[in-house]
């Protein structure tokens, strides 16, 4: 069973149609990306898949479920976690409560157990204590788990957010342009850290992302889309020499 399987996916707002028949399949622990000039509807396909929109048409199913028109919440308790192109923390918490609060949906206690601190209670909140920090250890965050997240350099944070998203425990981890703002250096750290997490988390990754050197460098499959359609999809090398995707970013003269 793939663990991600998209057909048909279409997306009208109002008399604009964003998005026109996607799809796609994701097995597990595959890297892919998802490409297009500005405009094209990438967004539009992760706000879709993470419940922030409800498809006009088609069908999204993860790990045998449709899960089309879930609430996020609901979405995110079923195995796919996001990152947002613009850095979404919390910033009056700090960089450990952010992780702990992403894992809020998975508490499994009542309010009574709160108020009463029943053993229920404390034992939930230790595991996720425990893995909070556990997350932390792994992406070299540990010693930050106190500071607020607006005290930190950008590419911290974007480190910051990543983290947030894996402790979610997700089967599939998407990412919106991670290398958005980020400088030549937080870029080439931002390659090791996804290529690190590919290896090390048993998850699949679906990145959308206009540096084109973070994508021929991690990912083993690209889809590009142009005005909501579908225009090319295949290898990095394919996708390098094909002349539809050098039209969409570069205009017919390049051609």
């Amino acid at each position: 069973m793939p663990l991600l399987q998209i057909s048909g996916l279409t997306q009208h707002f109002g008399g604009l149609r964003a998005l026109s028949d996607f799809s796609i399949t994701l097995e597990g622990r595959e890297l892919i990306a998802l490409i297009g000039p500005n405009g094209a509807g990438k967004t539009t396909v992760f706000n879709l898949i993470s419940g922030f929109y409800t498809p006009s048409a088609g069908d999204i199913v993860f790990k045998g479920e449709r899960i089309n028109g879930l609430r996020p919440h609901a979405i995110t308790l079923r195995g796919i976690a996001r990152t947002f192109q613009n850095i979404r923390l919390w910033h009056d918490m700090t960089v450990l409560e952010n992780i702990q609060l992403a894992q809020h949906g998975t508490l499994q206690y009542g309010l009574w157990d709160a108020f009463a601190r029943t053993s229920r209670y404390r034992s939930r909140e230790a595991a996720v204590a425990a893995w909070s920090m556990e997350i932390l250890e792994a992406l070299k965050l540990r010693e930050l788990a106190g500071e607020r997240p607006r005290n930190l350099p950008y590419g911290v944070q974007r480190r910051v957010e990543i983290a947030r998203a894996l402790a979610t425990r997700p089967a599939l981890l998407l990412l919106d342009e991670p290398a958005a703002g980020l400088n030549s250096a937080d870029v080439r750290e931002l390659i090791e850290l996804i290529g690190w997490i590919h290896r090390e988390f048993p998850i699949a990754i679906w990145m959308i992302e206009h540096q084109m050197d973070v994508v021929m460098t991690l990912c083993s499959w690209i889809k590009v889309i142009d005005f909501g359609v579908t225009i090319a999809e295949g290898t990095p090398q394919e996708i390098q020499t094909n002349p539809d995707v050098i039209k969409a970013y570069l205009g017919d003269e390049n051609i």
